[in-house]
C-alpha cells in the first residue's frame, strides 16, 4: 500500500529582478555574485585550420566585453529613471501629457507596422517619395512573427488581436507588392506594340 506522506517544502524566489526589470530590494550583493553562473567555457574541438569559427550563440566569445555587474546595472537604471522623470516634467510644463510618450506593446507593434508599410513603399514621409525595401520589410514582418511566437500566452486578447491583424495585413501587402514587382510592365490600353 502506498503511504500517505506529507512533506513540507519551502519555495524561495531566487530571481534577481522584479517583473519591471528592477533589482529586487531584498537581494544582497553576495547573493548576486554567488548566483550568477560562470559563462560556459568554449569546447575545444579538433577542426581543420581552414574551418570558419562557429557563430553559435551558445559559444562563449572572448572578444565580447563582460556583462555589467549588478551594481552597474542598478546605477544605470537609477540614472535612466531620474533622466526620464526630468524629461516627463519638461513635457508636462510644455502643456502635453507624459503619458502620451509611454511605451506600450500596441505602440511598439504599431511602430513596426508603420516601418514595414514604409519599407513596402505603401506609405512615405510627407512630401517624400515611396521607396521599396523588400528585404527590410521581410525582416520587419519576420520580427513581428517572432514576437507573436515568443509572447504567445502573455498578451491580453486585445494585444493579441492587434498583433495578429498587423501580421495579416503586412503579409498580404508583402505578397501583393512582390507579385506586382515580378509582373512585366503592362502596355497602356489602346496602344499597340510597334513592329520593326
Amino acid at each position: 500500500m502506498a503511504e500517505n506522506k506529507q512533506d513540507s517544502f519551502t519555495v524561495t524566489d531566487r530571481r534577481l529582478f522584479t517583473s519591471e526589470g528592477e533589482m529586487r530590494r531584498d537581494v544582497s550583493e553576495e547573493q548576486i555574485s554567488t548566483s550568477s553562473p560562470e559563462p560556459p567555457k568554449p569546447a575545444v574541438a579538433s577542426t581543420p585550420a581552414s574551418a570558419p569559427p562557429s557563430s553559435s550563440p551558445a559559444t562563449f566569445d572572448p572578444s565580447m566585453p563582460p556583462a555589467p555587474t549588478a551594481a552597474e546595472q542598478q546605477q544605470q537604471a537609477d540614472a535612466y529613471r531620474k533622466s526620464s522623470k526630468d524629461l516627463d516634467a519638461r513635457v508636462e510644463l510644455s502643456g502635453h501629457s507624459a503619458k502620451d510618450m509611454e511605451v506600450t506593446i500596441e505602440r511598439f507593434l504599431a511602430s513596426l507596422y508603420m516601418s514595414a508599410m514604409m519599407q513596402l513603399g505603401l506609405m512615405q514621409e510627407e512630401g517624400g517619395q515611396p521607396r521599396v525595401d523588400l528585404l527590410g520589410a521581410r525582416q520587419t514582418i519576420d520580427t513581428l512573427g517572432m514576437l507573436a511566437e515568443k509572447t504567445r500566452g502573455n498578451l491580453t486578447s486585445a494585444e493579441q488581436n492587434f498583433l495578429q491583424n498587423c501580421l495579416y495585413e503586412l503579409r498580404m501587402a508583402y505578397v501583393e507588392v512582390t507579385n506586382a514587382l515580378s509582373r512585366p510592365p503592362e502596355t497602356p490600353a489602346g496602344v499597340s506594340a510597334r513592329k520593326r
